[in-house]
């Protein structure tokens, strides 16, 4: 039962864990470098792929649709060349981290897994 729910809200921890370090972060808390640089990162494309899966679903009325590799890595790609690339060529804010594309891809993949994972888990019940 356990790792049931592990599966179904990965989304609610990881959107927890994203406002907790933001809020660290605009309350100049000072937090490791790793988290504060990386972690975000990291959690950035689950959680913008879960909610773009969330949409789809409801626009097609199918709750077992899942979204394929191809577009996953599509809008991964997207993110990093947006975040990556472009702002910091444009506002002195971004900086460029060749590691943060990295963890989109990484949190792409994550994402990727634990979809297929619940997906065959829920289809055996």
């Amino acid at each position: 039962m356990t790792t049931k729910l592990v599966y179904r809200y990965y989304f609610l921890f990881f959107c927890f864990v994203a406002l907790v370090i933001y809020s660290f972060q605009q309350l100049n808390i000072d937090l490791p470098i790793l988290i504060q640089n990386h972690v975000n990162d990291f959690l950035c494309m689950p959680i913008v792929l879960y909610v773009c899966q969330f949409i789809v679903r409801k626009l097609k009325s199918d709750e077992n649709m899942i979204l394929p590799l191809p577009l996953l890595m599509v809008v991964t790609m997207g993110y990093s060349l947006y975040f990556e690339w472009y702002l910091p060529k444009h506002m002195i804010r971004y900086t460029s981290d060749w590691l943060d594309v990295a963890l989109y891809f990484l949190g792409m993949l994550f994402f990727y897994w634990i979809e297929r994972k619940k997906q065959r888990m829920y289809a055996l019940h």
